[in-house]
């Protein structure tokens, strides 16, 4: 037998089998992208992926770019921005430091770069296979081409792992990989809470989408639901004879689940840890039953000198000095934080069994009792105060529209929501005007419509509320105006249909409201003939007709004719008796049709005022009822609950006394009756 002759590799086979350690699949692509886009400075980042990122993987930020001089080396191996020396590393405080994460993609995948840096007129586009600049089609330049683009770098990597069609077989559940890009993403955005994070399939709604603005409690909100935010503890400290300081939110004794959910951040870069994951799990060994796990949000920052962390090829892991008495640190803080907060718990011991089918449980005492007017006591099966109003063995109103009998049953509106692809909105000024809502957000009272119990309508425009230990009066009519709004912004371009029965003449509309102002001595004396006057704001609508089908889905026929309503709410139906000053308002109050962020801005006004809560026109009748019935169902079972999930409370509201007021809380009341 002959012996085998040592050969050196092709360099193309060697990078993609370093490629192949590096990037398993396509959320470990995507890890180092995303740490790229935020060591450029970004506070943007958005992510589109297609076939579990197999077929395509998109990351768009807006930070720093890249200069078009260093494109032709940006997708080599060992190219990098971060370190010059070895003993850089010692020091090194940015996520990436090897330079191989795009040079790995490059090799597994067919890249697109697109990238504008603040100084330079245009981006530059370059694509890139096995590391080097690649022409876009055959017989072009591979030299980076101009073209357009904002401040930032987008970096497309398609059909990923094409050169290797084992592992290209052995992710064959887009379905699986998309969750666990879901979940690096999620991980990332509840970290950087100064960065705003989209992540979606393909032409699909966003899985995950925060704001640069709020807090990290209110991203783990968004992320991973209400009832683990709201079962937070937090705790920071400082360790200066170890070098390195702890964050911590976790939770409390009351909220358990079937695997433990750990997002571990060291130095800012998410990481895996099997000694600290045994702790966490070792101090609520003795709190949480058998079976049972945390949530578990820890970020530690270590002295770069004490951290090894070029220990894995993906830096999944990491080494630092001290490590056992860091971990012993981090437990006895975990653990004094959870005793802390143990009093609000109720435990259960078993006791012996009387006979063979009785088992009797008992309640323990615990040694601090939560006193009584601080306990909250919500159950969404209680009855609330409307279950009173109505007689045994009456029917509550439904979704069904009632018939009312009344001549503008002909108009009532059918919904339609067909499931069609989600459109994404790039307008400036829609954007922007987002941005606003959430500028003006007032985090305190978003917080209270989330967590809220509903508890019942007071009169056509007063709702109670109980939040924590408080119970609240809330003018729902203005809290609907500004809920409708940002569902407008947000549903922009892509809204169900109302459909009216019989079309609604719109001249027609705008001399009623017109007639309606002047009865209240309301209409400017200066104004033109009623007719001139509707037939001009007619003539209006007709010529926008085209832009308000496509963005508002209003359909107007030529001849002045109203077709459609968008459908904001599902199974929400506006009072149509206020259409007249809709159409008025839309030329005399708000819309300014030659600015588009403000005609915008306008129609989203006037759409609030339209389908904010109002009570229908009462007249005689057992059908008035019932549209009052249907009217009250509407607002305890859409829009209250939409607070919940859709909306961002403005900071005005908190200036308007009429709008939400306190009424009582446990404490005070407590306080009254202890003077009895």
């Amino acid at each position: 037998m002959s012996v085998p002759t040592i050969k050196r590799l092709d360099p193309t086979v060697v990078n993609r089998i370093a490629a192949g350690e590096i990037i398993h699949r396509p959320a470990n692509a995507l890890k180092e992208l995303i740490e790229n886009a935020l060591d450029a400075g970004s506070t943007q980042i958005e992510i589109h992926i297609k076939d579990g990122g197999l077929k395509l993987l998109q990351i768009k930020d807006n930070g720093h770019g890249i200069h078009r001089e260093d494109m032709a080396i940006v997708c080599e191996r060992f190219t990098t921005s971060k370190l010059s020396t070895f003993e850089d590393l010692s020091k090194i405080a940015t996520y990436g430091f090897r330079g191989e994460a795009l040079a790995s993609i490059s090799h597994v995948a067919h890249v697109t770069i697109t990238t504008k840096t603040a100084d330079s007129p245009c981006a530059f586009r370059a694509h890139y296979s096995d590391g080097k600049l690649v022409s876009a089609k055959p017989g072009q330049d591979a030299d980076p081409r101009p073209c357009s683009g904002t401040n930032g770098t987008q970096i497309t990597a398609e059909d990923l792992f094409y050169s290797i069609p084992a592992r290209r077989k052995a992710l064959q559940e887009p379905g699986k990989e998309y969750s666990r890009i879901v979940d690096i993403v999620s991980r990332y955005a509840v970290h950087n809470t100064g960065v705003s994070f989209t992540c979606r399939k393909h032409g699909m709604n966003a899985d995950v989408q925060t704001a640069s603005s709020a807090s990290l409690v209110d991203t783990i909100r968004q992320i991973y639901g209400a009832t683990v935010a709201s079962e937070l503890l937090s705790v920071e400290r400082a360790f200066e004879s170890l070098a390195y300081r702890m964050k911590a939110y976790i939770t409390n004794a009351n909220y358990n689940v079937r695997k433990t959910t750990l997002l571990l951040f060291i130095n800012h870069r998410a990481v895996e840890s099997a000694p600290i994951k045994r702790m966490i799990e070792d101090v609520y060994s003795d709190l949480l039953p058998k079976g049972s796990h945390p949530f578990v949000y820890l970020s530690l920052e270590i002295n770069p000198r004490n951290v090894d962390v070029n220990l894995h090829p993906t830096k999944r892991q990491v080494q630092f000095l001290n490590e056992d008495k860091i971990i012993k640190t981090l437990g006895d803080t975990l653990r004094e934080l959870l005793e802390s907060a143990s009093h609000s718990r109720t435990f259960y011991n078993k006791l012996p069994m009387k006979d063979a089918n009785s088992i009797e449980l008992c309640e323990k005492k615990s040694v601090n009792k939560t006193a009584a007017y601080n306990n909250v006591r919500t159950d969404s099966k209680e009855r609330t105060l409307d279950s009173f109003l109505y007689a045994a063995g009456a029917s509550t109103p439904g979704p069904q529209r009632q018939s009312s009998g009344k001549d503008t049953t002909e108009n009532e509106p059918k919904n339609t929501n067909i499931k069609r692809t989600r459109v994404e909105v790039r307008l400036k000024s829609v954007l922007d005007l987002r941005k606003q809502v959430q500028a003006v957000g007032h985090a305190d009272l978003t917080r209270m419509f989330v967590n809220h119990t509903f508890v019942g309508c007071v009169d056509d425009m007063l709702a109670l509320i109980q939040y924590e230990t408080s119970m609240y009066l809330v003018n729902h009519t203005a809290i609907s105006e500004a809920l409708f709004y940002q569902v407008v912004l947000n549903e922009f371009c892509n809204f169900g249909t109302l459909h009216l029965d019989a079309p609604v003449i719109i001249t027609d509309c705008i001399k009623m409201a017109m007639e309606t102002e002047e009865a209240f001595n309301e209409l400017p004396t200066h104004l033109n003939d009623k007719d001139v006057i509707a037939k001009t704001i007619k003539d209006i609508l007709v010529s926008r007709a085209v832009m308000l089908k496509e963005y508002f889905e209003i359909s107007i026929s030529e001849e002045g004719h109203l077709h459609t309503l968008p459908m904001l709410l599902k199974d929400y139906t506006p009072a149509l008796d206020k259409l007249p000053l809709f159409y008025y308002g839309l030329e005399q109050r708000w819309v300014d049709w030659e600015n588009e962020r403000q005609c915008f801005d306008g129609l989203a006004k006037e759409l609030a005022i339209l389908f904010c809560t109002e009570p229908p026109l009462s007249t005689n009748g057992q059908a008035d009822l019932q549209e009052y019935e249907r009217y009250q169902w509407q607002i305890q079972h859409i829009i209250f609950p939409s607070l919940k999930s859709h909306f961002t409370a403005p900071s005005h509201l908190t200036s308007q006394d009429s709008c939400i007021r306190k009424l009582a809380s446990l404490a005070d009341l407590y306080r009254v009756f202890e003077r009895c």
